[in-house]
């Protein structure tokens, strides 16, 4: 006499859940990437430690050959104040992120700071972490 059951076990794989996993991971990374800062030059950073909470909306970088980049597009010297004062007319807090090369004389980047405290900016200065 035969026993059979009568719960026959299928063996399948539904990938439906896994496509749920793979798009809720996508949206992740879509939003993330939009909370980075892409725009700005590439510097090479000094370390520190201090961290902040402002969120600037400008950033301005100084090069090693003493060119500035103002979200982006690289400035003259000459011409940085006009863009600044026109920032500072588009954003709600004007805070700027100043990104300095380890290799630019410190007078350059005062020279730079007193050109923003005169305009009635906060300066929040760049590092890379220790």
């Amino acid at each position: 006499m035969a026993i059979q059951s009568r719960n026959k076990v299928e063996v399948s794989f539904s990938m439906s859940s896994m496509t749920d996993i793979v798009f809720l991971l996508l949206i992740f990374f879509i939003i993330l990437s939009t909370l980075v800062s892409p725009y700005g030059a590439k510097v090479d950073l000094p370390t520190g430690k201090a961290r902040t909470t402002e969120h600037p909306k400008i950033s301005v970088a100084i090069k090693p050959d003493l060119t500035y980049n103002l979200d982006g597009q690289d400035v003259g010297k000459d011409e940085l104040r006009a863009l600044l004062k026109k920032r500072k007319e588009e954003v709600e807090k004007p805070v700027i992120e100043l990104r300095v090369d380890q290799t630019v004389p410190t007078g350059e980047t005062v020279s730079f700071l007193s050109l923003a405290k005169e305009n009635g900016f906060s300066i929040v200065i760049a590092t890379k972490p220790k």
